[in-house]
C-alpha cells in the first residue's frame, strides 16, 4: 500500500495498540481513540494523533474519522462490568452496537472486532462463518451480533471473529485469572463449562484486522487458531485450579462460546498464516 494512507482506530487495547504500532511502522497515519485522557500519552507513543471520544458519540467520531481510509472498531466493554448479566446490559450496548452504528453512518469502510461469542455453543461438527448467529438473550452476544449486523448492512463493511486475546504484557496469565474469580467473584464465571477455550496472541489479533483491511476484504472472516483443539473451560481451568490447590470454578453459562470446533479456513484461504501460539499458562510464543 502506498505511503499517505490514514486509518482510525476506535478503542485501543491491546489490540489496538499493537494495530496502530504495526501501521505506523509501514509509514501511515494513524488516529487512535481512547475514553480516558489519562491514556492520551500512552496512545502518542504508537499513534500520529489521538481523540478522546466515546464510540457511541457521532459528532466526536465524525470529527475524527473525517478522511480516513478506513475505520477499525477494536472497542472492548470494561472487564469490571461483563460478570454480572445485569451489568452488561448497558455496557455491551453502549461500546458495541452503538459505536459500529455510529461509525457506519459517518464512514463507508469499517472493520469491527467481534467475538466467537455470537455463534453460542454452536451446532454440527464444525464452526465456520456460515454457522448462524445465536439467539442467546444474553447482552454479550446480542450486542456482538447487532455491530456485526450494523457494519456487514453496509457495502464495505467487514467483521473479524476473535476468541480471548491474549498475550499482551500486561495481561495476567491464567492462574492469576482463576485466582481472581476465586477472590472477587467469589468463585462463580459467567462462562459455559463445555466452551473450548480458544485463544489468540494479540498481535496475530492485530494481524488479522491488518490483512483485512488492506486486502480490501469484505463479509465475515473468523480468526481463530485452529491448528489444534483446546480443552474446555472447566478442564482448562479445573487443571489450573487443582495445581493451585483452589476450588473448582461454578461456571453459569451465560456467555456461550463454541463448544465444537471453529474453522478458520476462510481467513487462511485468503492468505493469512497465525503467526504465535498461546501455552497452557498464557504465554506467547512464535510459532
Amino acid at each position: 500500500m502506498e505511503v499517505g494512507v490514514r486509518y482510525v482506530i476506535i478503542g485501543c487495547g491491546n489490540v489496538g495498540m499493537e494495530l496502530a504500532r504495526r501501521w505506523r511502522a509501514a509509514g501511515h497515519a494513524v488516529t487512535g481513540t481512547t475514553t480516558s485522557s489519562e491514556r492520551v500519552g500512552e496512545l502518542r507513543k504508537v499513534c500520529s494523533d489521538v481523540a478522546v471520544l466515546r464510540g457511541s458519540d457521532s459528532a466526536a467520531v465524525a470529527e475524527a474519522t473525517r478522511g480516513a481510509d478506513a475505520v477499525v472498531l477494536t472497542v472492548s466493554p470494561r472487564l469490571s462490568r461483563s460478570f454480572d448479566a445485569a451489568r452488561r446490559v448497558a455496557e455491551y450496548a453502549d461500546t458495541l452496537a452503538a459505536s459500529a452504528r455510529t461509525a457506519v453512518a459517518v464512514h463507508p469502510r469499517v472493520v469491527f472486532t467481534s467475538s466467537t461469542s455470537v455463534y453460542g455453543a454452536g451446532s454440527g461438527s464444525l464452526i465456520d462463518e456460515a454457522t448462524p448467529t445465536t439467539d442467546d438473550a444474553d447482552a454479550s452476544p446480542r450486542n456482538f451480533v447487532a455491530a456485526e449486523e450494523a457494519v456487514l448492512s453496509s457495502p464495505r463493511g467487514a467483521v473479524v471473529r476473535i476468541p480471548d486475546v491474549y498475550g499482551h504484557p500486561r495481561d495476567i496469565d491464567y492462574p492469576a485469572r482463576v485466582r481472581f474469580a476465586h477472590e472477587v467473584l467469589g468463585g462463580s464465571v459467567p462462562f459455559a463449562a463445555e466452551s473450548l477455550l480458544y485463544r489468540i496472541d494479540h498481535r496475530d489479533a492485530a494481524r488479522a484486522l491488518e490483512f483485512v483491511v488492506e486486502r480490501e476484504l469484505t463479509g465475515v472472516y473468523n480468526a481463530v487458531p485452529d491448528a489444534t483443539v483446546p480443552p474446555t473451560n472447566a478442564a482448562a481451568f479445573g487443571k489450573i485450579c487443582a495445581a493451585e490447590g483452589l476450588p473448582e470454578l461454578v461456571y453459569r453459562g451465560e456467555i456461550r462460546t463454541p463448544a465444537v470446533p471453529v474453522t478458520s479456513g476462510r481467513l487462511r484461504a485468503a492468505g493469512f498464516a497465525f503467526a504465535h501460539r498461546v501455552d497452557g499458562g498464557g504465554r506467547a510464543h512464535d510459532r
